[in-house]
């Protein structure tokens, strides 16, 4: 009796080979741009080894080799892959070999520190999506001392923010501007303005761990290979 080929979630497929969330590869399905087998793929299909499926008149091969980077970046670029106005792209730092990469999350462009890039899209989710509470670990100065008063809000109530609740904690960390945070969340500039909330400027955000990953002496501007 011939073994049949065992079958894969067209999105999963997807979200591992070409380094897309499956939202963002449902979207994709949706928008006409995936096809198996020259027909245009529809929602919640499943495939196998030998269906062909094609993104951008490419095929996607069923095998690939995942790679994941640990990056340092520096202040003054931006995370997507063109540039915004002035401010370069993380990009440039980085060799052509691995500009396929997408980056786990991002950092805006007055951030630095602990970036992650990958081609596999199942590793981005786990990361990323608020379900799986991802830690992750900040120093941050202020432009003025934090009262004890609005730290204690933001740890034990949190700030509200036009896009919800926002709760940390907050750590003292030497001089009196300087504070390590640590959150599970990943909502656009959430740090920066829980600060601005309560009448705060954040002048450095640095961020030195992601999950179980730490920038340790990782140099401004450099990168290494890491296992996921």
């Amino acid at each position: 009796m011939q073994q049949l080929q065992p079958q894969l979630r067209l999105n999963k497929f997807l979200a591992e080979r070409i380094g897309v969330s499956r939202r963002e590869a449902d979207e994709l399905i949706s928008d006409g741009k995936i096809l198996v087998n020259d027909e245009p793929a529809v929602l919640g299909a499943h495939i196998d080894i030998s269906d062909k499926v094609c993104y951008n008149n490419k095929v996607v091969p069923f095998k690939t080799d995942f790679l994941y980077l640990a990056f340092n970046k520096p202040v003054g670029y931006v995370c997507s892959r063109r540039a915004q106005g002035s401010a370069p792209t993380l990009y440039n730092l980085l060799p052509k070999k691995y500009h396929n990469l997408k980056t786990v999350g991002r950092l805006d462009k007055d951030s630095s520190g602990l970036i992650l890039l990958t081609n596999d899209g199942d590793f981005s989710f786990q990361m990323t999506h608020p379900k799986f509470r991802k830690q992750k670990v900040y120093e941050v100065e202020l432009n003025k001392t934090l009262e004890p008063l609005h730290q204690q809000m933001i740890s034990d109530f949190g700030v509200m923010l036009d896009d919800g609740p926002s709760k940390f904690t907050i750590i003292k960390n030497g001089s009196h501007l300087s504070y390590i945070v640590i959150l599970s969340e990943g909502r656009n500039r959430q740090i920066r303005r829980t600060f601005a909330a309560l009448g705060y400027r954040v002048t450095k955000l640095h961020r030195t761990q992601f999950g179980k990953y730490e920038l340790g002496s990782l140099a401004s501007g450099k990168y290494d290979i890491i296992e996921p």
